[in-house]
């Protein structure tokens, strides 16, 4: 699929700051654009000369060198700048990155080709509620988990959707994934997997006891608001990061953001339903994959 809007002139590089051979490979990146005329930056997604340019609108593009833990963190840091991110893969699963690491070569003239295109995927704004103030508010590609925390005992979440009362989950805690993060946690627990241009929430019991245990597909626009009910210890998880102590009868309120990722894609837009065999089936963190 052509998209000849897409056009870039100064592209930032970013790699995994634990993987010496992306810094290589985006060496090698570096020289190929520049021997095109194109201005780069590079550096790990946590230097702040190159974070900068991002936000201050200095960057049409974004590399992102790694797995899709490195795409999550691009996604936070270019959704809100509207800046397009093609994923280079160097980890493990691949389900965000675009292309390979042998492959990049072709990936960027073909992109400069303007033989592309660009996938939105939804993100959700979560915010933490003690009382009447907002106590945390995050952007969010994949879930929000609330859960119970160390002690191996379930909390109760009384779940509302557009304020309306859905159930009490009993259970060690309760996932609300986007369609990307269907295919993360929220699969991993037994929920369907979305196709990743849709814009809605998905809801996941974790290990639910004597309560609602099948996931449910939100309508689109749907908002969410959990209430933890626990006399233990609780904990709200944003896209894997560290996990968030919450105390009791504190809220989590979850609806669409009004930031959207954008990947670029260089595949034909059948690519989502042709890697999910061997994404399912080959589980490259066993080093059983074929």
């Amino acid at each position: 699929m052509s998209n000849p809007s897409l056009k870039f002139s100064r592209v930032a590089i970013a790699v995994h700051p634990q993987l010496p051979e992306a810094l290589v490979e985006a060496e090698a990146i570096v020289k190929f654009l520049e021997e095109k005329e194109i201005q780069t930056i590079h550096g790990s997604l946590y230097d702040e000369a190159l974070r900068d340019q991002v936000s201050f609108g200095e960057i049409d593009l974004l590399l992102a060198l790694g797995g899709d833990g490195t795409m999550l963190r691009a996604g936070h840091l270019c959704a809100p700048y509207k800046v397009p991110i093609l994923g280079i893969n160097l980890g493990n699963f691949g389900f965000l990155t675009a292309i390979q690491q042998n492959e990049w070569r072709t990936a960027l003239n073909q992109l400069l080709d303007g033989d592309s295109w660009i996938e939105q995927r939804m993100m959700l704004t979560a915010e933490q509620i003690r009382g009447s103030e907002i106590i945390g508010s995050w952007d969010v590609l994949n879930e929000v988990a609330v859960s119970r925390a160390a002690i191996v005992r379930p909390v109760h979440l009384d779940t509302h959707v557009d304020g309306r009362f859905l159930t009490t989950y009993v259970a060690d805690g309760l996932i609300a994934a986007t369609p990307t993060g269907s295919t993360a946690y929220a699969l991993a627990a037994g929920g369907p997997i979305l196709p990743p241009v849709l814009r809605n929430i998905l809801l996941v019991p974790v290990a639910p006891h004597l309560s609602i245990d099948r996931a449910i597909v939100l309508s689109e626009g749907s908002e969410v608001t959990i209430t933890v009910h626990t006399d233990h210890q609780a904990v709200i998880c944003v896209d894997g990061q560290t996990p968030i102590p919450m105390q009791n009868k504190d809220q989590v309120h979850i609806r669409a953001s009004e930031h959207t990722v954008k990947f670029v894609r260089i595949q034909d837009p059948g690519y989502f339903y042709r890697n999910l065999t061997p994404h399912m089936y080959h589980n490259p963190s066993t080093g059983n994959s074929k």
